[in-house]
């Protein structure tokens, strides 16, 4: 092996020395150490301090001044791997005047951000590492933020603006399409209520044979952002909301369950509701009157049964929170009043005796605030509870004569609030029809009445679902 032994290499001419060709590696021998030779680590700081905006170069610390104004620090273009820069407050003022960090065209620690430097006497290496992560601190001591970005999205029937989020609502399928996911400064998850479509409405018929009222659509909700305040939400537990990402989500918006078709005949299950890999069961079918013992349907909430068979299960099938509750239990013999369809929010009630069908289970609410005003009386139903919105309420058992003594109404007992319909009631001649389930809602059906000629009362179907996607936009 040769050995030179100089003091110096200097190029004869032009600008450019070249030591090794191609496929050689060169190296420094143990102990040596380098200045700005690979730049593995270190810099050349330039010691003519910075008071203006300026592009930096690879290999170099500056010193920078923002006393009189904010200053932007350009990135080089077309980094390489182990490029290197570093910054320093030379006035400690960068909690007035900010120093910005823009990337030019690479990433930022993954994020397609720049950067703003604000606290006072910062300091940092910037260093490139590939084109996935780009740019990233290194050995910084106080640096500032990142940019902040918000979800950007389109979609659905409507888009409604609360202060600083948005919500868009879907009642009918569509897609939800994020152009933009946002980041963990300004926001970047999705909160959702996803409800499925209500039951339909169990029929009796001649002599006197009452229908079990449908439960709610499946029920379904998280509350990550804080936008909306515990208390007013839906009592329900709230799942895990959504990390946004720019990409196309297909929505499903469930339709509402037949209506029993004929004479001691069921109604039919609710269609599922559905978006981000997420499922609401449709409501339960509404039990039919007459002869044959019949149970409930299970669903997001359960049906309400007839002659004291057991109630359709809610939360079917099983997710975690709870998507809804059974329905309720009729009262024992062929001729006795049905019971209600279970709701979002409690049991649908059994029926005791032949005067009273089981009342619909009450469904759950969403604060005003989710909507903004004045959109909020257009979506769901006003309940006992002010300043709310009720959905998912399950359909009333229809009954064979006056509740509780009163006199016998074309309403029957009431549907749960959040949509669910009213029981029909029977009469002589005739019996009243069961209210369908409100569109939008989940609401599940009533059950229709029976007894004498000229024929019993029609069932109500269940009401369609709906699904609303709410973000922080600014």
């Amino acid at each position: 092996m040769s050995k030179i032994e100089v003091n110096e290499i200097v190029k004869a001419s032009g600008s450019t020395l070249t030591i090794g060709g191609s496929g050689t590696a060169v190296s420094l021998g143990s102990g040596a150490t380098q200045t700005g030779f690979g730049r593995s680590g270190a810099v050349d700081w330039d010691t003519t301090i910075k008071t203006g905006d300026f592009t930096a170069e690879n290999g170099k610390g500056y010193f920078i001044n923002t006393t009189g104004g904010v200053i932007t620090l350009t990135l080089p273009a077309s980094p390489s791997v182990g490029n290197i820069i570093a910054i320093k407050d030379y006035a400690r003022k960068f909690a007035t005047n900010k120093l910005t960090i823009a990337r030019n065209g690479s990433k930022l620690d993954g994020e397609e951000q720049n950067f703003d430097f604000t606290a006072d006497g910062s300091s940092a290496t910037i260093i490139f590492m590939d084109t996935t992560k780009g740019w990233s601190f290194i050995n910084d001591d106080e640096v500032g933020s990142m940019g902040t970005k918000f979800v950007t999205a389109t979609g659905g029937n409507a888009t409604l603006t609360s202060g600083n989020f948005k919500t868009h609502v879907f009642t009918s399928p569509g897609n939800f399409v994020v152009s933009d996911a946002g980041n963990s400064a300004g926001s970047n998850t999705l909160d959702y209520v996803i409800i499925a479509g209500g039951g339909g409405g169990g029929r009796g018929g001649s002599p006197a044979y009452m229908g079990g009222g449908a439960g709610a659509g499946g029920f379904r909700l998280a509350n990550s952002v804080g936008c909306l305040p515990a208390p007013t939400m839906s009592p329900l537990a709230t799942g895990t909301a959504i990390n946004a990402s720019a990409q196309t989500y297909p929505i499903v918006v469930g339709a509402g369950g037949a209506a029993a078709s004929g004479d001691n005949s069921a109604g039919s299950n609710g269609s599922v509701s559905s978006g981000f890999s997420l499922t609401s069961a449709g409501g339960g079918k509404g039990a039919a009157g007459g002869g044959s013992p019949e149970s409930g349907g299970p669903g997001g909430s359960g049906g309400g049964s007839t002659n004291a068979q057991p109630a359709g299960t809610g939360n079917t099938p099983p997710v975690s929170p709870p998507q809804g509750n059974p329905g309720g239990v009729g009262a024992p013999g062929n001729n006795n009043s049905g019971a209600g369809g279970g709701g979002a929010g409690a049991v649908g009630c059994g029926s005791a005796n032949p005067n009273r069908g089981g009342d619909g289970g009450i469904g759950s609410f969403i604060s005003d605030n989710f909507f903004g005003s004045p959109n909020a009386p257009t979506y769901g139903q006003a309940g006992p509870v002010s300043n709310v919105r009720y959905f998912a309420g399950g359909g009333a058992g229809s009954s064979d004569g006056p509740s509780s003594g009163a006199t016998p109404t074309a309403g029957g007992r009431p549907g749960g609030a959040g949509g669910g319909g009213n029981g029909g009631t029977g009469g002589n001649p005739g019996g009243s029809n069961g209210g369908s389930g409100t569109a939008n809602t989940g609401g599940g059906g009533g059950g229709g009445s029976g007894c004498c000629s000229p024929g019993s009362g029609n069932a109500g179907a269940g009401g369609s679902g709906i699904v609303m996607i709410r973000y922080k936009f600014q």
